[in-house]
Protein backbone atom coordinates (compact mmCIF):
# COMPACT_ATOMS: atom_id res chain seq x y z
CA UNK A 1 0.00 0.00 0.00
CA UNK A 2 2.80 2.42 0.88
CA UNK A 3 4.55 1.59 -2.41
CA UNK A 4 1.39 2.48 -4.34
CA UNK A 5 1.08 5.79 -2.49
CA UNK A 6 4.76 6.56 -3.19
CA UNK A 7 4.36 5.85 -6.91
CA UNK A 8 1.21 8.00 -6.99
CA UNK A 9 3.03 10.88 -5.29
CA UNK A 10 5.92 10.65 -7.74
CA UNK A 11 3.57 10.57 -10.74
CA UNK A 12 1.65 13.57 -9.41
CA UNK A 13 4.87 15.56 -8.95
CA UNK A 14 6.06 14.67 -12.46
CA UNK A 15 2.68 15.54 -13.97
CA UNK A 16 2.54 18.84 -12.06
CA UNK A 17 6.01 19.80 -13.23
CA UNK A 18 5.10 18.95 -16.82
CA UNK A 19 1.99 21.13 -16.63
CA UNK A 20 4.00 24.07 -15.26
CA UNK A 21 6.63 23.72 -18.01
CA UNK A 22 3.95 23.49 -20.69
CA UNK A 23 2.17 26.53 -19.28
CA UNK A 24 5.38 28.58 -19.28
CA UNK A 25 6.09 27.62 -22.89
CA UNK A 26 2.53 28.54 -23.86
CA UNK A 27 2.69 31.94 -22.15
CA UNK A 28 6.06 32.69 -23.73
CA UNK A 29 4.62 31.86 -27.13
CA UNK A 30 1.62 34.12 -26.48
CA UNK A 31 3.91 36.98 -25.44
CA UNK A 32 5.93 36.65 -28.63
CA UNK A 33 2.73 36.66 -30.69
CA UNK A 34 1.40 39.79 -29.03
CA UNK A 35 4.64 41.77 -29.27
CA UNK A 36 6.85 40.51 -32.14
CA UNK A 37 9.60 42.82 -33.43
CA UNK A 38 9.69 44.61 -30.07
CA UNK A 39 12.33 47.29 -29.62
CA UNK A 40 13.06 49.94 -27.00
CA UNK A 41 15.70 51.66 -29.15
CA UNK A 42 14.36 55.06 -30.23
CA UNK A 43 16.02 55.02 -33.65
CA UNK A 44 14.52 51.59 -34.40
CA UNK A 45 10.91 52.70 -33.92
CA UNK A 46 8.85 52.99 -37.08
CA UNK A 47 8.02 56.40 -38.51
CA UNK A 48 4.51 57.35 -39.55
CA UNK A 49 1.21 58.86 -38.54
CA UNK A 50 -0.28 57.45 -35.34
CA UNK A 51 -3.58 57.64 -33.47
CA UNK A 52 -3.94 57.28 -29.71
CA UNK A 53 -5.67 54.07 -28.64
CA UNK A 54 -8.50 55.35 -26.38
CA UNK A 55 -8.56 52.07 -24.46
CA UNK A 56 -4.92 52.55 -23.48
CA UNK A 57 -4.79 56.29 -22.79
CA UNK A 58 -4.42 57.78 -19.32
CA UNK A 59 -4.20 61.41 -18.22
CA UNK A 60 -3.62 61.51 -14.47
CA UNK A 61 -3.12 64.52 -12.19
CA UNK A 62 -2.18 65.16 -8.56
CA UNK A 63 -2.59 68.35 -6.52
CA UNK A 64 -1.87 68.95 -2.85
CA UNK A 65 -4.74 69.28 -0.37
CA UNK A 66 -4.40 71.09 2.99
CA UNK A 67 -0.68 70.33 2.92
CA UNK A 68 -1.61 66.91 4.26
CA UNK A 69 -2.37 64.74 1.25
CA UNK A 70 -3.10 64.92 -2.46
CA UNK A 71 -6.20 64.89 -4.62
CA UNK A 72 -5.52 62.35 -7.36
CA UNK A 73 -7.66 62.15 -10.47
CA UNK A 74 -7.81 61.43 -14.16
CA UNK A 75 -9.70 62.23 -17.34
CA UNK A 76 -11.51 59.28 -18.87
CA UNK A 77 -12.07 60.52 -22.44
CA UNK A 78 -8.90 61.33 -24.36
CA UNK A 79 -7.92 61.48 -28.04
CA UNK A 80 -4.67 62.28 -29.80
CA UNK A 81 -2.52 62.04 -32.90
CA UNK A 82 1.22 61.71 -33.40
CA UNK A 83 3.39 62.21 -36.47
CA UNK A 84 6.74 60.68 -35.73
CA UNK A 85 10.05 59.97 -37.45
CA UNK A 86 12.93 58.87 -35.18
CA UNK A 87 15.44 60.14 -37.75
CA UNK A 88 13.86 63.61 -37.77
CA UNK A 89 12.79 64.22 -34.19
CA UNK A 90 12.48 67.97 -34.73
CA UNK A 91 9.58 67.34 -37.13
CA UNK A 92 7.54 65.45 -34.51
CA UNK A 93 4.00 66.72 -34.00
CA UNK A 94 1.67 65.76 -31.16
CA UNK A 95 -1.95 66.79 -30.74
CA UNK A 96 -4.17 65.96 -27.78
CA UNK A 97 -7.82 66.50 -26.87
CA UNK A 98 -9.28 65.87 -23.42
CA UNK A 99 -13.00 66.01 -22.68
CA UNK A 100 -13.01 68.14 -19.53
CA UNK A 101 -16.32 66.76 -18.26
CA UNK A 102 -14.79 63.28 -18.11
CA UNK A 103 -12.84 64.27 -14.99
CA UNK A 104 -12.79 61.45 -12.42
CA UNK A 105 -11.74 61.92 -8.78
CA UNK A 106 -13.72 59.03 -7.31
CA UNK A 107 -16.33 61.40 -5.87
CA UNK A 108 -19.47 62.39 -7.79
CA UNK A 109 -19.95 65.49 -5.64
CA UNK A 110 -16.40 66.75 -6.16
CA UNK A 111 -16.54 65.96 -9.88
CA UNK A 112 -19.69 68.07 -10.24
CA UNK A 113 -17.94 70.91 -8.40
CA UNK A 114 -14.88 70.71 -10.66
CA UNK A 115 -17.12 70.95 -13.74
CA UNK A 116 -18.57 74.24 -12.53
CA UNK A 117 -17.59 77.78 -13.50
CA UNK A 118 -14.97 78.40 -10.82
CA UNK A 119 -13.04 75.39 -12.03
CA UNK A 120 -13.09 73.78 -15.48
CA UNK A 121 -16.41 75.38 -16.54
CA UNK A 122 -17.07 72.44 -18.85
CA UNK A 123 -20.29 73.86 -20.31
CA UNK A 124 -18.38 76.82 -21.73
CA UNK A 125 -15.05 75.09 -22.36
CA UNK A 126 -15.76 71.41 -23.04
CA UNK A 127 -12.28 70.48 -24.24
CA UNK A 128 -8.69 70.77 -23.02
CA UNK A 129 -6.28 71.02 -25.96
CA UNK A 130 -2.57 70.44 -26.49
CA UNK A 131 -0.59 71.18 -29.65
CA UNK A 132 3.16 70.66 -29.89
CA UNK A 133 5.39 73.46 -31.17
CA UNK A 134 8.96 72.17 -30.92
CA UNK A 135 11.00 69.19 -29.73
CA UNK A 136 14.44 68.95 -28.15
CA UNK A 137 16.39 65.86 -27.19
CA UNK A 138 17.20 65.42 -23.52
CA UNK A 139 19.30 62.85 -21.74
CA UNK A 140 18.63 59.10 -21.97
CA UNK A 141 16.26 59.37 -24.95
CA UNK A 142 13.93 61.79 -23.18
CA UNK A 143 12.26 64.21 -25.58
CA UNK A 144 11.24 67.64 -24.33
CA UNK A 145 8.12 68.45 -26.32
CA UNK A 146 7.16 72.11 -25.97
CA UNK A 147 3.62 73.03 -26.87
CA UNK A 148 0.52 75.05 -26.13
CA UNK A 149 -1.97 73.85 -23.53
CA UNK A 150 -5.42 75.42 -23.63
CA UNK A 151 -7.67 75.15 -20.57
CA UNK A 152 -10.79 77.30 -20.03
CA UNK A 153 -9.89 79.25 -23.18
CA UNK A 154 -6.49 80.23 -21.75
CA UNK A 155 -3.40 79.09 -23.63
CA UNK A 156 0.00 78.63 -21.96
CA UNK A 157 3.21 76.99 -23.09
CA UNK A 158 4.24 73.82 -21.28
CA UNK A 159 6.95 71.22 -21.79
CA UNK A 160 6.20 67.50 -21.77
CA UNK A 161 9.15 65.41 -20.64
CA UNK A 162 8.43 62.49 -22.91
CA UNK A 163 9.68 58.97 -23.40
CA UNK A 164 8.79 56.40 -26.04
CA UNK A 165 8.88 53.15 -24.12
CA UNK A 166 9.17 50.94 -27.18
CA UNK A 167 7.36 49.75 -30.26
CA UNK A 168 6.00 46.42 -31.44
CA UNK A 169 3.65 44.71 -33.86
CA UNK A 170 0.53 43.83 -31.93
CA UNK A 171 -1.14 40.78 -33.40
CA UNK A 172 -4.29 41.44 -31.37
CA UNK A 173 -4.94 44.70 -33.24
CA UNK A 174 -2.91 44.09 -36.39
CA UNK A 175 -1.20 47.45 -35.87
CA UNK A 176 2.29 48.57 -35.02
CA UNK A 177 2.08 50.29 -31.62
CA UNK A 178 4.25 52.78 -29.73
CA UNK A 179 4.29 53.03 -25.94
CA UNK A 180 4.32 56.62 -24.69
CA UNK A 181 4.66 58.35 -21.32
CA UNK A 182 5.19 61.97 -20.29
CA UNK A 183 5.15 64.26 -17.28
CA UNK A 184 4.73 67.98 -16.77
CA UNK A 185 3.64 70.49 -14.14
CA UNK A 186 1.29 73.46 -14.42
CA UNK A 187 -0.10 76.14 -12.11
CA UNK A 188 -3.88 76.05 -11.96
CA UNK A 189 -4.01 79.79 -11.35
CA UNK A 190 -2.48 80.34 -14.81
CA UNK A 191 -5.74 79.04 -16.25
CA UNK A 192 -8.10 81.03 -14.03
CA UNK A 193 -8.64 78.28 -11.47
CA UNK A 194 -7.51 80.01 -8.28
CA UNK A 195 -10.37 79.15 -5.93
CA UNK A 196 -9.62 77.83 -2.44
CA UNK A 197 -5.95 78.81 -2.65
CA UNK A 198 -5.53 78.25 1.10
CA UNK A 199 -6.78 74.68 0.81
CA UNK A 200 -5.67 73.41 -2.58
CA UNK A 201 -2.10 73.77 -3.89
CA UNK A 202 -1.41 75.80 -7.00
CA UNK A 203 1.03 73.35 -8.58
CA UNK A 204 -0.54 70.42 -10.42
CA UNK A 205 1.53 67.41 -11.44
CA UNK A 206 0.41 65.64 -14.62
CA UNK A 207 1.25 62.19 -15.95
CA UNK A 208 0.39 60.89 -19.41
CA UNK A 209 0.51 57.23 -20.45
CA UNK A 210 -0.71 55.71 -23.66
CA UNK A 211 -0.29 53.62 -26.75
CA UNK A 212 -0.26 55.08 -30.23
CA UNK A 213 -1.32 52.86 -33.13
CA UNK A 214 0.21 53.36 -36.57
CA UNK A 215 -2.42 54.36 -39.13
Amino acid sequence: MNRIKLKYTRLRRKFGSAVIVALCVYLSACASLVTPNYSQVLTELRPGAYTLDPQHAYVNFRVGHLGLSSIVGRFNVVAGTLDFDPDNISDLTLQGIIEAASIDVNSDELQDTLREGAWFDTNTYPQILFSSQSVERGDNDVLNIAGELTVRGVTKEIVLQTRFNGGADNILTGKYTLGFSATTQIKRSDFGMDAFAALVANDVEIELHGEFQRN
